[in-house]
């Protein structure tokens, strides 16, 4: 019905719950699934910090612009892939409405470009300190602690599967139509809010929580305006702000 985004693939242990059933809308997604605020804020609070930082660091080294501008940069930009890697780190969606009603699947894989930029970070700290080494011979102890470290990590990471399946998370939920007590367009991201009610199994009391559905840019209101029609009459359709919490069930 909408093409809402470019499809992920999804994960080889998703079985839908509703798979016998014809799909009525469905796609994936990349969404930040927290506070975006708080994380913006953070980055750029510390990139601010860094900054300041690296302009300390290259002004504390006087004796050689060389050396001292290139520590500044590795210093910089090293540190500011792993605040990025901290503050906008995305999670996979994918989504599925039928006649009985909503599933989704989230996961979060295993980021495939650290592999990469290991493996030709290492390579360009190695030619850097090689070439620098002409002017200071210590710059080949450096080339063997850093870069030499580096690419002892490259080679564990690469052939750890343990610890790729550490950084994989998956998670499958389903519910019914008649379980939605709550329709939420929300006005401070692209997220369609669903408020349930259920028992969950084992239990013997309800739980209310809510479903943040992630949406393509000016799609949450298409998005909305289908799943209106499945809901109780009773079900309150309402614009308000949405927090999105780290974690959404």
């Amino acid at each position: 019905m909408f093409n809402l985004n470019k499809a992920l693939d999804l994960p080889s242990q998703l079985h839908w719950k509703y798979a016998d059933e014809q799909e009525l809308l469905g796609w994936t997604i990349r969404a930040r699934n927290y506070n975006t605020f708080v994380a913006d804020f953070m980055f750029w609070s510390c990139f601010t910090a860094i900054t300041i930082g690296s302009v300390l660091i290259y002004r504390s080294i006087d004796e050689n612009p060389v050396f001292s501008g290139t520590l500044t940069l590795l210093y910089f930009v090293t540190v500011n892939i792993a605040l990025i890697s901290m503050t906008h780190q995305r999670v996979n969606f994918a989504y599925r409405f039928t006649q009985s009603g909503v599933e989704y699947c989230k996961w979060k894989d295993f980021p495939k470009w650290v592999l990469p930029f290991l493996k030709w970070f290492t390579c360009i700290i190695v030619i850097i300190c090689i070439g620098m080494a002409s002017i200071d011979p210590a710059f080949l102890i450096g080339a063997l602690i850093g870069p030499g470290g580096m690419g002892l990590m490259y080679l564990s990471m690469a052939n750890s599967k343990s610890y790729q399946e550490m950084h994989t998370q998956y998670h499958h939920y389903a519910f019914k139509w008649e379980e939605l007590t709550q329709l939420s367009i929300a006005t401070n991201r692209e997220v369609v809010d669903l408020k349930y009610s259920i028992t969950l199994e084992g239990e013997n009391c309800k739980t209310n929580w809510s479903l943040n559905v992630f949406c393509k840019r000016k799609q949450k209101v298409n998005v909305a305006e289908f799943i209106k029609p499945y809901l109780s009459s009773d079900v309150p359709f309402i614009k308000a702000k949405v927090n999105v919490p780290l974690s959404t069930q």
